[in-house]
């Protein structure tokens, strides 16, 4: 395996050397016998095996063995700073440009183990089953076109209209009138020809109606309007299946996500736990019935919408590609319009009888 340096750059300090690969953090490394600069000029000269890396450092007099030098690029790839040369692209010009910005932001969270080609494969490869292409929806769909998600299936049964357009980029006056998911399928396939898009037209009511549609899906993500409680159909539909969900959406002056992890995470059901009943007669109990009771229209605009979804488009890439842990599995971030979009973020209680977390397949 051929090592690559990534892009970064130093400076003796005594015996110290300060290095910096990412602008927010400077790094002091501990060298006084200059063996780690010499590594780092070594390697930044060009991608080397560990012989071919061995060989040069003895060419600048430093008696070391291989496995000396093994073990300090295991440093260095502790530190973020080193990674596969070869598999740095994805080997096929057209993609590699395609997938540039892709694999650049990848580049930051390669090591030696994984490459950024493989993270950019990972979505290549990926299925996901997206609910709702509406307001958040419909950015959501973007943002995976723009990962290259290989496979979409989009769920929609709502037409276009007039009022969409203030926050909903997939549509065109001409479409009026026309199914939303057929005309964002099109979208999709003209964005990129090579995702395989899906589009259903169907009205969600129970978990059955989603049962077809989880058949090799990596991930549900978005949401839907419509049934009362909708969002605990889709928590059993993808409690069954064992398929993470992200979803999010906006009540009047706070923007929200969320993820369940089937069988890792509390779940939907689980946040109603805790919650107090619209039948009891305590001031808790009265604000939650007067609250389910409030016709929220959409005040969703877009800039608003355009942050939901890609939330939402994020927490999914985290799914996917295990670049890092999901963030909101488990928990309710949410983000404050009432303070400039501060975001905090809330647990949900595990219920230990959830029926909907017994449905979970073991993992």
């Amino acid at each position: 395996m051929r090592v690559r340096l990534k892009d970064c750059a130093w400076e003796r300090f005594g015996d110290d050397l300060i290095l910096v690969h990412d602008p927010r953090e400077a790094l002091t490394l501990a060298d006084p016998d200059g063996i780690v600069r010499a590594l780092l000029e070594s390697l930044s000269a060009a991608p080397a095996t560990v012989d071919e890396l061995t060989a040069r450092l003895r060419g600048r007099g430093l008696d070391l063995a291989s496995e000396d030098v093994r073990q300090g690029l295991q440093g260095l790839d502790s530190l973020g700073l080193v990674e596969k040369a070869d598999e740095q692209w994805l080997g096929d010009s057209g993609l590699d440009e395609r997938h540039f910005s892709n694999l650049t932001f990848f580049g930051t969270y390669s090591s030696l183990e994984r490459s950024r080609a493989d993270f950019v494969r990972k979505l290549r490869d990926a299925h996901v089953l997206v609910l709702g292409v509406g307001g958040g929806g419909s950015s959501l769909v973007q943002c995976l076109a723009g990962f290259g998600v290989g496979r979409l299936t989009l769920v929609d049964r709502d037409d276009v209209e007039r009022r969409n357009f203030a926050r909903q980029f997939l549509y065109r006056h001409a479409d009026l009138g026309r199914s939303k998911v057929e005309r964002a399928a099109e979208w999709v396939r003209d964005y990129d020809p090579d995702i395989e898009v899906r589009a259903v037209d169907r009205w969600i009511s129970g978990p059955e109606d989603l049962a077809d549609l989880m058949d090799g899906v990596d991930v549900v993500a978005g949401g839907l309007d419509g049934e009362h409680d909708i969002h605990l159909v889709v928590n059993a539909a993808i409690m069954r299946a064992g398929v993470p969900l992200v979803c999010g959406g906006m009540g009047r002056t706070q923007v929200m996500y969320c993820s369940v992890d089937p069988g890792v995470s509390p779940c939907l059901l689980c946040d109603e736990s805790d919650q107090p009943s619209p039948t009891e007669q305590t001031s808790a109990g009265i604000a939650r019935r007067l609250s389910s009771g409030l016709e929220l229209n959409n005040a969703l605009i877009a800039p608003i919408a355009m942050q939901v979804g890609s939330l939402i488009a994020y927490e999914t890439l985290r799914y996917l590609t295990g670049f890092e842990q999901p963030m909101a599995a488990g928990q309710r971030v949410i983000l404050d319009l009432r303070t400039g979009l501060t975001t905090q973020a809330t647990p949900f209680p595990r219920d230990p009888h959830c029926p909907a977390c017994a449905l979970a397949p073991e993992r």
